[in-house]
């Protein structure tokens, strides 16, 4: 079939790479290149850089709705398209363009965490699996009939970052394929969502990226995973009483039924942080401008030592 794509953030790519394998992806349709990096470097979406790499002809939108754009999709004259983090809502006049099907992959189980974070907050709430869901286009924000789903368990001390690139990976390629299959094949079953069970997963700012210690450890390993990489989890270190906090960026964590210490946020004799209920055994930390470090390297360079506490930004 002739695909368009429609994506720009990198939970797309192994998905667009199949799809280049067993169809032909005509254009890809992706955001604008925006300055990075401390140097405001521009640089393009991953998405824009992948597909011009290999020569796909790449379009920049600022607007894809704008009259002109909807034109240029429809004069590609596609069968489908494919659409996966692709950062604008497609009107329905630019739908109507981009051929006899147009589908989305989310990165949950819907009809739960629909939004802009569903990763994040998937691994934030606790849940003990989430997966990939292949729906069709609607102007409700992922509310679309469902074509496939794809589930998978969450290890506890699995981060964000890494459960959306195993998703991505793992899971995306082949719900997109089998639903592309399906559609050649004349077997698509749609199946409507229940939006009475739908949740929400809005999107963070960096002023999010920090955890409070009176609650229990499960719940604070959780978030700490669920902000990693980003916004991170920053909390105020009290390392000296006669010195200012330093900040420390929490990497990764492991909660137990124990701790020494009593006073959430408070370092134990067994260096383990205390919470309203157990205590969290901090794995790996970073310094603001330093790299992440284990915490027998933090140990030998920075020190942690009981009677410290750790507070929440």
């Amino acid at each position: 079939m002739n695909l368009l794509f429609f994506g720009s953030g990198a939970f797309g790519l192994p998905t667009l790479e199949r799809l280049c394998t067993e169809h032909t992806v005509v254009a890809v349709f992706t955001q604008p290149a925006r300055p990075a990096g401390r140097k405001r470097v521009l640089t393009p979406t991953p998405v824009g850089a992948w597909a011009a790499e290999r020569g796909l002809p790449v379009h920049e939108v600022e607007d894809a709705n704008a009259p002109d754009v909807v034109a240029r999709v429809a004069g590609y004259a596609p069968d489908a398209s494919v659409v996966i983090a692709f950062g604008q809502k497609l009107s329905p006049a630019l739908l109507a363009a981009t051929g006899e099907l147009a589908i989305n992959l989310h990165s949950s189980l819907l009809p739960k965490y629909r939004g802009a974070a569903p990763i994040h907050w998937a691994v934030i709430n606790g849940e003990t699996q989430t997966g990939v869901s292949v729906i069709g286009l609607a102007q409700q924000m992922d509310a679309g009939a469902l074509y496939a789903q794809r589930a998978t368990p969450i290890d506890p001390m699995e981060t964000a970052g890494e459960l959306h690139d195993r998703l991505a990976a793992e899971l995306g390629p082949d719900a997109v394929a089998g639903v592309l299959d399906d559609f050649v094949g004349d077997r698509l079953t749609p199946l409507e969502q229940d939006h009475a069970a739908a949740t929400r997963a809005p999107k963070f700012t960096k002023a999010d990226g920090t955890v409070a210690f009176d609650q229990p450890s499960r719940a604070v390993r959780a978030r700490v995973h669920g902000l990693n990489p980003w916004p991170g989890c920053r909390v105020q270190w009290w390392f000296a009483q006669d010195a200012p906090p330093r900040t420390l960026l929490l990497r990764r964590v492991r909660d137990h039924a124990t701790c020494s210490a009593t006073v959430p946020g408070r370092v134990g004799a067994d260096l383990r942080v205390a919470c309203d209920w157990g205590g969290l055994e901090i794995c790996s930390v970073q310094l603001p401008g330093g790299k992440e470090l284990y915490f027998e390297q933090f140990m030998r360079g920075y020190g942690f030592a009981p009677g410290q506490a750790l507070m929440p930004l």
